[in-house]
């Protein structure tokens, strides 16, 4: 069965079950846990490296095979979040502030999924473009509509104005944005021989980075599914039901688009994500009155080990299946 054959390539995967030991690790309560510091210091790799690749191929594609990608993104980036806010307000019966730090986490782009998606689309003979990375620090902004919906209601509610330059400077100085398109413009400006001095570091390590940083992850869901009671049913089939809608979604926008079969499965990949790094730092700040037992264990707990284990064979599945 193709389906079973795809999700077995999936599984097999050195940074899936890299992720599945750190989830064993954390349900057995193992000592194994990596160092904050080290943690934070895998992510700034990963985002770095992602963003000078992503410069690279930018600087080398065509403009005009990537202005569609661009207006499929900006669409998704909107349409994501108020699809997400909308469902969980009227459905969900849940409050502004939850219901909107629910929309910037599934707004905004889960990088673990990203880069499992595109070690996934590279396994199975079909890369994705590398401009990708472009698309995912564009979505990084579904973070800023997120929190000025809030905003928006919440002042209708009080009366009171949104200050919409706060909402975007908080954003702004996220590490991912800044990580992603600082390196996607340092990549673009890189001559040849000087990216031959870098790419043995940013390229030929960032497999195994991957997988720590993945191991560190299974550990943290691992924990995360534990607040389950706090989800709750509605908030566990949220988790796994609209990252298949956004993810299948964007695989048939990016199809019309023209992209690859790669290409159109790491963009259906990253619509269906749901952010655990930068979103839950941007409400916190903006949101503190939004249960991170909620959003977090949501996106975390829940999104993250469906997609990687259940949701990239069916959104490749489905990529080959339209091109065919």
């Amino acid at each position: 069965m193709p389906g079973l054959d795809l999700l077995l390539t999936n599984l097999l995967q050195p940074i899936v079950l890299a992720f599945l030991l750190g989830t064993l690790a954390g349900a057995v309560r193992s000592e194994l846990e990596l160092p904050e510091a080290v943690v934070k210091l895998l992510a700034i790799y990963l985002l770095f490296s992602l963003g000078l690749t992503g410069g690279r191929e930018l600087a080398r594609a065509e403009i005009g095979a990537v202005w569609p990608l661009i207006g499929i993104t900006l669409l998704m980036t909107f349409g994501i979040p108020s699809l997400a806010y909308l469902v969980t307000r009227r459905i969900g019966r849940m409050d502004i502030s939850n219901a909107a730090a629910i929309a910037a986490h599934y707004g905004s782009v889960s990088t673990a999924t990203f880069f499992a998606s595109m070690s996934f689309a590279t396994a199975m003979g079909a890369p994705a473009e590398g401009y990708m990375a472009a698309m995912v620090a564009l979505m990084e902004f579904g973070v800023i509509y997120s929190l000025a919906l809030a905003r928006i209601a919440m002042g209708r509610a009080s009366g009171r104005g949104v200050r919409t330059a706060e909402l975007f400077m908080s954003v702004i100085r996220g590490r991912g944005i800044l990580l992603l398109l600082g390196g996607m413009l340092i990549g673009t400006v890189a001559t040849d021989k000087q990216w031959q001095q870098i790419s043995p570091f940013y390229e030929g390590l960032f497999r195994g980075m991957l997988m720590l940083f993945l191991l560190e992850m299974g550990i943290t869901a691992s924990r995360q599914i534990k607040a389950f009671r706090q989800v709750g049913m509605f908030m566990a089939g949220f988790g796994m039901i609209m990252p298949v809608l956004h993810g299948l979604a964007g695989v048939s926008l990016a199809n019309l688009a023209g992209l690859s079969v790669g290409g159109a499965f790491v963009f259906g990949a990253i619509c269906a994500s749901a952010s655990f790094i930068d979103a839950p730092a941007a409400c916190r700040a903006s949101l503190p009155e939004a249960n991170p037992g909620i959003y977090l264990t949501a996106s975390l707990g829940v999104t993250l080990p469906f997609n990687l284990l259940v949701g990239l064979p069916t959104y490749f599945q489905y990529a080959r299946w339209l091109s065919a």
